[in-house]
């Protein structure tokens, strides 16, 4: 497998692998041994969704010591994690809506694990043996709330305050991505995953000894430095290297 996507034609919602812009349809379990069709599905008509549906999404914060600075934290000691509403998932395309137009709403470029099979308590050196694969995301984040509660999973939980894809790429090394953010066609952040204070490995390895994780399941990695607030009409696009890049607008 290398990029997989999920699609909608009507009532029917599928799994496919994409390879130079056509789509080959899979058979069986996404996270099984799948096989998939020999004649390509023409992507006419069809409605491109988050690539996955997950029990869960887990957001990690402050992951990028540059963010840390930005936000005024100290450097975490062990992965700082919480859990986002799976209700805030929105596909690449999609719109991002702002509920409080006098809120402070940022952006947040990150790398998304996805789960492949199910995990509890595993070391580091086993965690890539369940990961499914990598994806584009954002972690939405309304700051007037985030500022004024102890816990941020309110704040970062509304409704498509975290879009996610297009595609999962299951064959790639997450460890040395460059991670940038454009708004409006403006780079605004521009980093390296090798920045990262916790590596993907360590993440899955530590959060999966606090909670089971299953197969779709979503771990947002963090977002490095420049993060900023978004307006209506923005034009969202995160792009990381070897990856689908995630395009989203404001509303």
């Amino acid at each position: 497998m290398a990029a997989i996507g999920r699609f909608q034609k009507g009532d029917e919602i599928f799994y496919a692998k994409v390879v130079d812009g056509e789509l080959f349809r899979l058979r069986g379990d996404v996270f099984g041994s799948p096989s998939f069709d020999k004649k390509p599905t023409p992507f006419k008509g069809l409605r491109t969704l988050t690539p996955v549906n997950p029990t869960k999404v887990i957001a990690v914060g402050l992951n990028y010591a540059d963010h840390a600075r930005e936000s005024g934290k100290p450097l975490p000691k062990e992965p700082l994690f919480w859990l986002k509403a799976p209700t805030s998932l929105i596909a690449d395309g999609q719109k991002i809506e702002i509920p409080f137009a006098n809120h402070r709403t940022d952006f947040e470029a990150e790398l998304a694990i996805v789960i492949g099979r199910r995990v509890r308590n595993i070391t580091s050196a086993a965690a890539a043996r369940y990961i499914f694969g990598y994806t584009s995301s954002q972690d939405i984040s309304d700051r007037t709330i985030q500022a004024a509660e102890s816990q941020w999973a309110r704040a970062k939980s509304f409704d498509t305050f975290t879009p996610l894809g297009p595609y999962v790429e299951t064959k790639i090394d997450p460890h040395d991505l460059t991670i940038q953010l454009f708004q409006n066609g403006q780079l605004r952040q521009n980093s390296n995953t090798s920045q990262l204070i916790f590596n993907c490995y360590h993440l899955v390895s530590f959060i999966s000894t606090n909670l089971t994780l299953m197969p779709g399941d979503v771990i947002l990695t963090g977002t490095p430095s420049g993060v900023g607030p978004i307006e209506s009409g923005d034009r969202l696009e995160v792009r990381i290297q070897g990856l689908a890049p995630l395009v989203n607008t404001v509303k």
